[in-house]
């Protein structure tokens, strides 16, 4: 059964793709239109904004906090109870280095706050608040799948693989349209859409 969302669409498999056509166009526009620079640097207030943009079309959730418990295989994310509490304690963790960046990043991730594509709109944030704070962001095209997901299940015991995996991926080239278009498939490829890409919408 799919999620409720605002396309009327019942089956998940049709879903999945409409989100992603959707959503990615959505990426781009944010991209272009300089919307992404407005926002206030590693907040959950930015982090909504990105999630609104990119999934209003499609869910009446789309920038806003979950009100269901989640979880993803055997790893529960951030209770309801205590999720806004999480939120503002994230807000507060400083964002000048690559560590404290990726830190931050990391609890944002067992925040999970919304009900759906919280890794999606986490990877662009992650970009802006290393754009901000060190000059950088990361070239996904560069971050193996397999790697990735695995440095993430296990960083909320030990971030050390994550840190090591994204810094050996970090370039300087921060407005390159076309590390970006790649960054935003590659994301996507991440949670299993492969459908379209981006720079064909």
């Amino acid at each position: 059964m799919a999620l409720e969302n605002k396309l009327g669409i019942t089956d998940s498999a049709e879903l999945a793709r409409e989100e992603e056509r959707i959503s990615k166009k959505k990426a781009v526009q944010m991209f272009e239109s300089g919307a992404l620079a407005a926002l206030p640097v590693g907040t959950f207030a930015a982090l909504k904004e990105i999630h609104r943009y990119l999934f209003e079309d499609i869910y009446g959730f789309a920038g806003e906090m979950r009100t269901v418990n989640l979880a993803k295989g055997n790893f529960r994310f951030a209770a309801l109870m205590y999720l806004d509490a999480a939120l503002t304690n994230i807000d507060k963790m400083p964002q000048s280095t690559y560590d404290e960046i990726i830190e931050k990043y990391v609890e944002m991730n067992i925040a999970h706050p919304f009900r759906e594509g919280n890794g999606r709109s986490m990877r662009i944030w992650l970009d802006l608040m290393l754009k901000n704070g060190i000059g950088k962001v990361v070239d996904w095209s560069r971050v193996d799948k397999e790697d990735y997901l695995l440095a993430m299940e296990r960083s909320p015991i030990r971030d050390t693989e994550i840190k090591v995996l994204l810094k050996a991926a970090l370039t300087d080239d921060v407005d390159n349209r076309e590390i970006y278009m790649k960054g935003i498939d590659h994301s996507y490829y991440y949670e299993g859409y492969t459908t379209f890409k981006t720079e064909e919408l």
